[in-house]
């Protein structure tokens, strides 16, 4: 892509992004950096990466979702509702309207998948192989113009040793699961009983209750996204295990420290 096209690129963003919150001002309390902003602090465009898991139908990472102002403008929205300065709480669930810092950060999913490097709006030259079938989008398209995008919210804010038990997300929620990762790195499992031959490369097998279990790792670090739909959304359980001697990444053990995450979901209707 030339100078011309990534500046109107960049042109095309800003004004999806005025849109959606109105031209920028000195700010709320509870909204947090939009990536244009973020991008000038940072000298240039960042990369909208996307990784397609292998193994798991349905399941993208990006990793560079936030850059590190975004997350501390996004951690100090979160602290500044207040949710959990008791200390007794460690999860805060919202319906229907949302902060506005989360209706902004609803958006940002939106405008990452979009500009995604997969995506025909990122004006990227695909190999003539790669088609843009629905399984070449991080959300499919559908998913992806909904109104609203989501309507519910989960903050979480975990200690080390604290983590999420194997589950699927309940049915009464839609198709389409984003969770945006800050602070301390973890690995999350993804996990399915096993049918046939499975994938040695990309696939770990563990026994479960139910008979054999096929086990895929991801990690997620400070500033990541993961999108959930389809098969990895309604097939495959997901956890965080942070129990001493779970957290491991290729051979080596990783330091638990406070992770805080934000689960965006839309309701069924």
């Amino acid at each position: 892509m030339d100078d011309d096209d990534h500046d109107h690129d960049i042109d095309i963003r800003r004004r999806a992004l005025e849109e959606a919150f109105g031209e920028s001002s000195d700010g709320d309390d509870d909204e947090f950096e939009s990536s244009e902003v973020a991008e000038e602090k940072e000298g240039d465009v960042r990369p909208l990466t996307w990784e397609m898991v292998d193994g798991v139908k349905g399941l993208w990472l990006c990793r560079s979702f936030l850059c590190p102002s975004q997350q501390s403008s996004l951690l100090s929205a979160i602290r500044g509702e207040g949710w959990f300065d008791d200390g007794c709480h460690n999860q805060a669930m919202r319906f229907g309207d949302l902060p506005g810092w989360a209706a902004q950060l609803s958006q940002l999913v939106r405008e990452a998948v979009w500009f995604s490097d997969v995506s025909p709006a990122s004006g990227k030259e695909l190999s003539p192989t790669v088609e843009h079938g629905e399984d070449c989008w991080p959300l499919p398209l559908d998913l992806l113009w909904r109104e609203p995008l989501f309507d519910q919210l989960i903050a979480n804010v975990y200690n080390p040793g604290e983590g999420i038990c194997a589950h699927v997300d309940l049915m009464r929620f839609a198709d389409g699961i984003a969770i945006i990762s800050l602070e301390s790195e973890c690995v999350m499992h993804f996990t399915r009983p096993k049918q046939g031959e499975s994938n040695n490369e990309v696939q770990g097998e563990v026994q479960g209750e139910e008979g054999p279990l096929i086990r895929v790792p991801v990690l997620l670090n400070p500033g990541s996204l993961v999108l959930m739909s389809g098969e990895a959304r309604y097939l495959w359980k997901h956890e965080i295990n942070r129990k001493q001697g779970f957290q491991f990444w290729n051979g080596e053990a990783i330091h638990q420290q406070r992770r805080t995450s934000v689960t965006l979901r839309k309701l069924c209707k």
